[in-house]
């Protein structure tokens, strides 16, 4: 199968989140003897890379795109155009017979694409993207805009017809059937992990408890429930190292300021952009590693990298009650749901670092993740599912 496989973020390296899956995904791609032409965002080194794995890489070089670029959002929306314009180039000269797009944004490319090119889509939704910013602020993201925005992206499967949708969480699918596209199509593959690179290790040994959280810090990560779980546990237990492992962004400096303001000595690191392949060894520090999100459709759709990541090198977690995770992770012992309550969330991280769960709980919880969460077991159900479509069954 010749595929045009679609994405908003930059292929490598992985900058976190959803931007892993797509490595892994290419890997299976390759081993079966597809034919890939990824269409991204420039970066680094990227000839070197596609001849390493293998593929045709066409770059969108317009504007700069990622995680952290400047004018993030408004970005994101130009993208989808400009997409288009780039495979329709190379369709010129590639007679493509799959399209395959990760996230939501490539997804109204592929959409118009499907139209443009008359071949099978398949999209994958690795989150609820407008969904989570019913956590922003009303005056950056008015609520009517925001409501436009939401029934948007859950309409572009059947906007577009497409012929199969992959989803992050059961949560996520449930909302897509309920907004008219069809059970028949749909297929939850979860969130995987490396499980060459997040191993289960034994207990942190460090004598000052240490809580951890790694990934983007967008807003919607670190809200008022985690300024003031931090806070409260600062004050409760002086001695507590608070490690962020990732980039330091607008929304970890506020949080670290509002803390400091009643817990002038609160021990907070932030550890800078961490690539993937060294993320385990910071966890490997913690004592209890936590997601303090704060509720809306986006948190409560997603299958949250962080859970798996923590739980695969058996750490112990405590986090708010979203659904998409809760329904996977809810009977684990070595897993607390919390309420969405910076108070209550304070009290049971401080019950997990006083009472942590029995190690077989943890390596148990571990050994399942890696049965059913390695990259290799996600990504075989998505090309299963893609060339299924790809056949016409």
């Amino acid at each position: 199968m010749r595929l045009a496989l679609l994405t908003h973020e930059p292929f490598y390296p992985p900058s976190g989140g959803g931007s892993a899956e797509a490595v892994y995904l290419v890997k299976e791609l390759v081993n079966r003897g597809h034919e890939v032409h990824l269409f991204c965002p420039d970066f680094p080194d990227r000839k070197q890379i596609a001849a390493r794995f293998g593929i045709r890489i066409h770059p969108f070089t317009r504007w700069k795109m990622g995680r952290y670029t400047n004018l993030r959002s408004l970005k994101y929306l130009a993208y989808p155009r400009a997409l288009r314009k780039l495979v329709l180039k190379a369709a010129t000269e590639i007679e493509f017979d799959a399209l395959f797009s990760q996230h939501a944004i490539s997804a109204v490319a592929a959409g118009k694409l499907k139209s443009d090119l008359n071949i099978p889509t398949v999209m994958n939704f690795l989150d609820y993207l407008t969904g989570f910013m019913e956590s922003w602020p009303r005056w950056v993201m008015p609520r009517v805009v925001l409501n436009r925005l939401m029934r948007f992206e859950l309409n572009l499967p059947s906007r577009y017809d497409a012929n199969a949708v992959l989803t992050v969480s059961t949560e996520l699918a449930r909302r897509f059937i309920d907004n008219g596209y069809s059970e028949s199509r749909i297929q939850t593959i979860h969130y995987g992990y490396d499980s060459t690179l997040f191993r289960p290790i034994p207990p942190a040994s460090s004598l000052s408890p240490t809580i951890v959280m790694h990934g983007s810090f967008d807003t919607h990560h670190l809200g008022p429930i985690a300024t003031e779980a931090i806070t409260r546990i600062a004050q409760a237990k002086p001695e507590t190292h608070f490690l962020f492992i990732g980039k330091e962004t607008a929304a970890l400096k506020n949080l670290t300021e509002r803390v400091r303001r009643t817990v002038r000595s609160a021990n907070i690191q932030c550890t800078g952009f961490v690539d993937y392949n060294s993320i385990a060894s910071g966890l490997g520090q913690a004592h209890v590693g936590i997601i303090p999100y704060e509720s809306s459709v986006g948190t409560h759709c997603a299958f949250v990298a962080k859970m798996v990541e923590y739980t695969a090198v058996g750490l112990p977690v405590v986090s708010t009650p979203l659904a998409g995770v809760k329904a996977y992770f809810d009977n684990e012992p070595s897993v607390r749901f919390s309420g969405f309550d910076g108070e209550q969330f304070a009290e049971d991280v401080l019950n997990a670092l006083e009472n942590p769960p029995p190690e077989e709980d943890t390596q148990r919880l571990a050994k399942r993740v890696g049965t059913e969460l390695d990259w290799k077991v996600v990504c075989r159900e998505a090309v299963n599912r893609l060339e299924s479509v790809g056949d016409g069954r």
